[in-house]
């Protein structure tokens, strides 16, 4: 497999929000895909990927989340899924809401009113009981992995 000539580099930071042994997942609806993954989003130009993730909590949530430290950062080469030049480098901060949320969380995966361009659910999953499998993308099936063995990567 030939790699593509990479020009980009698409950032992503991602909120890993645990309770109680349960981990809020966000099932989306997006680029007529259907995908699991932890919530957050893309990395603005002139943005902290701290100030990325509470920007995308309140776009997502309504909310703020308060940050309590950074889990990982990729450390091997992946292409983004949705455009071949670039690559993809996802960001994850342990995090946790301040109060008790306030916004719809569902029983069931994909529990949408309607699936239009894009829609967007979020649920409480076991962190035990999910394999990599119920995840969508490949760093976070990586980092699935990293809070079932309750271990950070070792360089």
């Amino acid at each position: 497999m030939s790699i593509p000539e990479i020009k980009h580099f698409n950032i992503r930071v991602y909120a890993l929000i645990l309770h109680d042994g349960q981990i809020l997942l966000s099932d989306e609806y997006v680029h007529d895909m259907k995908m699991t993954k932890f919530p957050g989003g893309g990395l603005n130009f002139g943005e902290g990927p701290v100030d990325c993730l509470k920007r995308e909590a309140m776009e997502e949530f309504g909310e703020e989340i308060e940050i309590i430290e950074h889990f990982y950062t990729t450390h091997f080469f992946q292409q983004a899924l949705f455009y071949e030049d670039q690559q993809l480098i996802s960001i994850y901060y342990l995090a946790r809401f301040p109060g008790i949320p306030r916004f719809r969380i569902s029983e069931k995966s994909f529990d949408f009113k309607e699936l239009a361009n894009e829609s967007q659910s979020f649920r409480w999953a076991d962190v035990t009981a999910l394999s990599e499998n119920d995840l969508s993308f490949p760093v976070d099936r990586f980092v699935i992995n990293m809070l079932k063995s309750n271990a950070k990567p070792q360089y």
